[in-house]
């Protein structure tokens, strides 16, 4: 697939929640906000009841990013850039978490206009560039995870059919176009039972996207960037082109000892 000069490869794992998307803009211009709009999921309201859609950065503005999505339900899109196409992606495929988003950013206005961040604005947003959710049938791979045992998690025999790994991170998507060993993601672990895993892949993504987005909601979920776990993406089994074996795991540069009084981020129980 190509789009805007770059050859995308459609067999990439990471790619699999947008393909179908990808494969109706036009390869051209990837940032029409018309066509983008048009794939926007009906009747999406910002939590300050405008309806989203996308516009050319150059008719927009200072105000601020998120304030303005909030009261105007405009989202700035600059032309042809590839950072705003997988945002804009994101919003259709996860439009509860991203108004979510939005609506805390937003409660969190004062604060930013005192000059500090605070620690659910720093969450939010290292979740929003670089966040995947991470969706398994089995408890301990999850821990595995949180614990930062690495080939404990990846290297058991059931990754692969227990486990389903979700970017919704745009700038995480955005780094695939020219992928690194040492990417890292930031994680929300979520344990699911076996019938919520059989869904059908647009269902899964529907019911993982509203229940992370409620729990944001009532203020008990990314409080604070401890509440996301890092997981290196080349570990994941079959998202490197490496043999992903015992030595390969042993690079310390990308698969981190954890700190000796490291507090684990929660597995989330639906």
């Amino acid at each position: 697939m190509e789009l805007s000069g770059k050859q995308l490869n459609a067999q990439q794992p990471w790619w699999a929640d947008y393909l179908p998307l990808l494969a109706q803009i036009d390869g051209a211009q990837i940032t029409d906000c018309g066509q983008l709009n048009a794939l926007l999921p009906p009747g999406l309201r910002s939590e300050g009841g405008q309806p989203i859609r996308f516009v050319p950065s150059d008719e927009l503005g200072d105000t601020g990013y998120e304030y303005r999505i909030h009261t105007t339900g405009r989202v700035s899109t600059r032309p042809d850039n590839w950072h705003d196409l997988f945002n804009a992606l994101v919003w259709m495929r996860f439009p509860h978490i991203k108004l979510a988003m939005n609506a805390l950013h937003y409660q969190a206005w004062d604060e930013q206009q005192g000059g500090r961040r605070g620690k659910v604005r720093d969450a939010l947003t290292l979740f929003d560039e670089c966040g995947v959710l991470v969706v398994s049938t089995a408890p301990d791979i999850l821990q595995a995870l949180a614990q930062r045992r690495w080939k404990e998690a990846f290297l058991t025999g059931d990754f692969s059919s227990s486990t389903r790994i979700l970017v919704c991170g745009h700038a995480m998507l955005e780094k695939y176009l020219a992928p690194y060993k040492s990417m890292t993601a930031k994680a929300l672990l979520l344990h699911v039972n076996e019938e919520t895993m059989r869904l059908p892949r647009d269902q899964l993504l529907a019911r993982v996207d509203e229940f992370i987005a409620g729990q944001m909601l009532a203020g008990t979920l990314l409080t604070k960037p401890a509440d996301l776990s890092p997981l290196p993406l080349a570990g994941v089994p079959g998202w490197w082109q490496e043999p992903q074996n015992e030595a390969f795991y042993d690079d310390l540069q990308v698969f981190r000892a954890p700190p000796v009084n490291l507090k684990p981020a929660l597995v989330l129980e639906p």
